[in-house]
């Protein structure tokens, strides 16, 4: 394969951690006013619409292959669904600090699953570099929380573990959807996004944490950071994901999409004028040196 066209899965990833820092800033607007549940449930929604707006567009294919559809679903259960709900669980369990910290297994145990089900091999620079990125993430992951009271529970970290096996295994069956047959990126996004927000509006329907969460779309405000929550987040981040898994091994997509804690830095330097400690600069240096490893030869 020519270099290019790896660097290219590369590339995406970062964009894709990119878009999702960026959107940090909306959704903590909008989480203010409407809750983290509703957001979610609209944010998805929103670019699910987006989505087929796009595929009809530019007249991209959905007639997919059963088994295509059948993994995109349970993609989207694994990584959108479950993933998720187990990552909040975790944050309000053990704290952001360690929920975010568990999270980094993802990387990992994504390399772990692609070499068991694709033979996907990573070389000895490949390991090296997603070991120095995830070191220099953790380092800033330490540093966001300064708060000495850590909760630690067995509960907490099972549900930090659980998401990161969702977004982990995720990846993997969309990985096998896009090796089982033609598959356009922005149809997969739709397909996980679609069948991932249905399943959650109606598992916090069922549990009563939201009813009519659309009504909020007729405020302009609302609506406005919803939209731009939705491009950033689920539009671009998702559908670049998918190209990133295409183009390269998932374990290295995996772990160039996890630097969103050190990307939202700048933001919390300049957006949220936060002050900026000597660790979380290290840990930034670090990752930059790892991601630079990912991105020699190989």
């Amino acid at each position: 394969m020519v270099i290019s066209v790896v660097l290219l899965g590369e590339i995406a990833a970062l964009s894709a951690a990119l878009f999702w820092s960026l959107n940090s800033i909306v959704l903590t607007a909008a989480t203010n006013i409407l809750g983290a549940v509703r957001v979610n449930i609209l944010r998805m929604f929103v670019a699910s619409v987006f989505l087929l707006i796009t595929i009809l567009i530019f007249g991209v294919s959905l007639n997919l292959a059963g088994y295509q559809y059948y993994l995109l679903i349970l993609s989207g259960i694994a990584g959108l669904v479950l993933g998720d709900t187990y990552l909040f669980m975790a944050y309000k369990e053990i704290g952001p600090r360690l929920g975010m910290l568990l999270m980094s297994l993802a990387p990992p145990i994504s390399a772990l699953l692609a070499f068991i089900f694709f033979k996907e091999i990573l070389s000895l620079i490949q390991i090296t570099g997603m070991a120095i990125t995830l070191a220099g993430i953790s380092f800033v992951i330490f540093d966001r929380d300064k708060s000495k009271n850590i909760k630690i529970s067995f509960k907490g970290i099972s549900y930090g573990v659980l998401a990161a096996l969702g977004q982990a295994v995720g990846l993997i069956f969309a990985k096998e959807a896009f090796n089982s047959g033609p598959l356009n990126e922005f149809s997969a996004s739709f397909i996980r996004l679609f069948s991932a927000t249905i399943i959650l509006y109606l598992l916090n329907r069922f549990r009563g944490k939201v009813h009519s969460p659309f009504n909020a779309l007729r405020d302009k405000k609302v609506l406005n950071l919803i939209v731009w929550a939705a491009i950033l987040g689920p539009y671009l981040g998702i559908t670049l994901s998918m190209v990133s898994i295409v183009y390269t091994y998932v374990g290295i997509a995996s772990t160039l999409m996890s630097t969103v804690p050190v990307m939202m830095l700048p933001i919390a330097k300049y957006h949220f004028r936060e002050d900026l400690s000597w660790k979380a600069i290290a840990g930034t240096i670090i990752s930059v040196v790892g991601i630079a490893v990912l991105f020699m030869p190989y």
